[in-house]
């Protein structure tokens, strides 16, 4: 088998009213995907799909084209090189795993080893509401079956944010394993703002373990290897993190340095299933739990949570859910079949070969752009 060529399209979401997502300072207006498809001559297409970081991939196909899509480790150190140069190229990879797993008739989460394609989903909200809306989210996310929810920060005043997990604890009680994203670890190319220190964190902490919160994730910058450490052996939290690192050297030294409970990577954004498989199973026997960042879109949960349920069987797998400004509408538009949590909080993963996915191909061509 032979790859005979790569595709990429790029398509538009307008989203009226806009999506406020709490790690980002403007509005959204509009949500824009690539979809990567990669053909054999065995008439196998490869299918993944990712952000606009993909674009740095575009004019080095032909260094793939010709060449036997099984060849994963090969595929994966060439696009690694391309990532350092360019852009995250990793939905390539994904492709490539698509491939492998419709050659073998096999589901990707069967083909990595995995005992289940069920696996329990946390409710991972993206806007900033108000207490009471906060609280009553938690109620309809335990009326929905969910067992775990994730509440973000990045208000003014952190001590807004803990009162929007105060007031949910309050609603639900113990109905909910909760956990808070602090927003710390990045921020988008117009924000200025400087990231907490280990003593903001710490003073966050205090509140936080009161409210039995399950993890603190990205409570520092990303590069703060020893706060993150010092963070991990001062309080009673987990500690959360890794969700945007780029290279994989660098969550090998979050491992290493024992900065967190809790490894977070997105194989869309570093590694594909390929590069992130090794650095699962080190996570792994480290006594680091692993369970993938999700937010991209539709196809970008499916390659995740494929991964999770294959390579690591997480606690917990995100999923970003956020109705009415984040639901399936959005994330998943370029699905015909969306994604959905069964009765009882849990992704149940196609069993068909490959990632499953089916592209809504008419939505497709009306989002199309140059």
């Amino acid at each position: 088998m032979k790859i005979t060529g790569i595709t990429i399209t790029k398509h538009r979401l307008k989203m009226d009213p806009p999506f406020r997502a709490s790690w980002d300072s403007r509005p959204r207006v509009k949500f824009d995907a690539f979809i990567v498809r990669v053909a054999t001559d065995q008439g196998i297409t490869g299918i993944a799909g990712t952000d606009t970081m993909l674009a740095g991939f575009l004019g080095h196909e032909d260094l793939f084209v010709g060449w036997d899509p099984l060849a994963l480790e090969r595929h994966n150190r060439i696009l690694s090189n391309i990532q350092f140069h360019y852009g995250r190229c990793w939905p390539i990879d994904i492709a490539l795993w698509d491939i492998a797993g419709k050659a073998a008739n096999l589901p990707v989460w069967k083909l990595l080893g995995g005992a289940s394609g069920r696996i329990p989903a946390y409710l991972s909200s993206g806007t900033l509401r108000d207490a009471g809306e906060m609280a009553a989210l938690g109620e309809r996310t335990v009326a929905q079956g969910y067992k775990a929810m994730k509440i973000r920060f990045h208000r003014p005043d952190w001590r807004d944010d803990v009162k929007s997990v105060a007031a949910v604890r309050k609603r639900v009680g113990d109905k909910l394993v909760l956990m808070v994203d602090c927003n710390q670890g990045w921020r988008m190319p117009w924000d200025a703002d400087e990231s907490w220190t280990l003593k903001d964190a710490l003073e966050v902490a205090k509140p936080l373990e009161e409210l039995d919160v399950y993890w603190m994730e990205e409570p520092l910058h990303r590069g703060d290897y020893e706060g993150m450490a010092q963070l991990r052996r001062q309080t009673r939290l987990r500690i959360a993190g890794g969700e945007m690192t780029r290279e994989l050297h660098e969550i090998r030294t979050l491992i290493d340095r024992q900065c967190l409970d809790v490894l977070q990577p997105d194989i869309v954004l570093t590694g594909g299933i390929t590069g992130m498989r090794g650095i699962a199973r080190q996570a792994i026997d480290h006594n680091i739990a692993f369970t993938p960042h999700t937010w991209s879109n539709g196809m970008g949960v499916l390659a995740n949570v494929h991964f999770a349920a294959g390579a690591c069987q997480a606690a917990y797998v995100e999923y970003p859910f956020d109705p009415p400004e984040w639901g399936l509408d959005r994330r998943d538009f370029m699905l015909a079949e969306k994604l959905e949590c069964d009765c009882e909080g849990n992704i149940v993963l196609p069993d068909r070969p490959g990632l499953g996915a089916v592209l809504d191909e008419d939505m497709l061509a009306k989002t199309r752009i140059e």
